[in-house]
């Protein structure tokens, strides 16, 4: 069966279960950014793309509010463990390693899990939308680094050219 096919259902789910509001910085156009990052990396080193297309859907939906709010990623990863049999199409293993990414995205520096790395680089690559530019050495895969070192390029870029003229 087609991923998409899969993963359609799920999005309706989160989005009548969420706690985000649609515009939010943390809402789904982050979540759609997140997801591309993380289809692009998880081809590029190997990781397990159905996860971390899950980790973007559900890392930040239990957020309360765009302020700091530390426990959101427990609540998330306590939500995929809530709708386990929507996830029918995902085995143990994989829940365990998106709950585990859900709950440590924010607190975890680094981690040796290929697939656990892709998600928080994935999530990190897009920091640019609340003014912090990626940081080359927090990120797991030579790729993602690659990925961030252009980021921050383009950003570096901008700024030249906006104050040339």
């Amino acid at each position: 069966m087609n991923q998409n096919k899969l993963i359609r259902p799920i999005r309706q789910l989160i989005k009548q279960k969420t706690t985000v509001k649609a515009h939010s910085i943390h809402g789904p156009k982050h979540w759609m950014r997140v997801e591309a990052n993380g289809i692009k990396i998880a081809r590029q080193i190997g990781a397990d793309e159905l996860v971390v297309v899950l980790f973007a859907l559900f890392h930040d939906s239990k957020r309360l509010h765009d302020g700091t709010d530390p426990e959101h990623g427990p609540r998330a990863a306590e939500f995929v463990r809530s709708v386990r049999s929507e996830l029918h199409f995902v085995n143990d293993d994989q829940i365990a390693t998106l709950c585990y990414a859900c709950e440590w995205h924010t607190h975890e520096r680094h981690n040796a899990d290929l697939t656990i790395g892709a998600c928080f680089d994935a999530d990190r690559l897009d920091l640019g939308r609340v003014g912090v530019r990626p940081d080359p050495a927090f990120m797991h895969s030579d790729f993602s680094r690659k990925l961030a070192e252009k980021l921050q390029d383009n950003v570096a870029r901008r700024f030249w050219r906006m104050i040339k003229t």
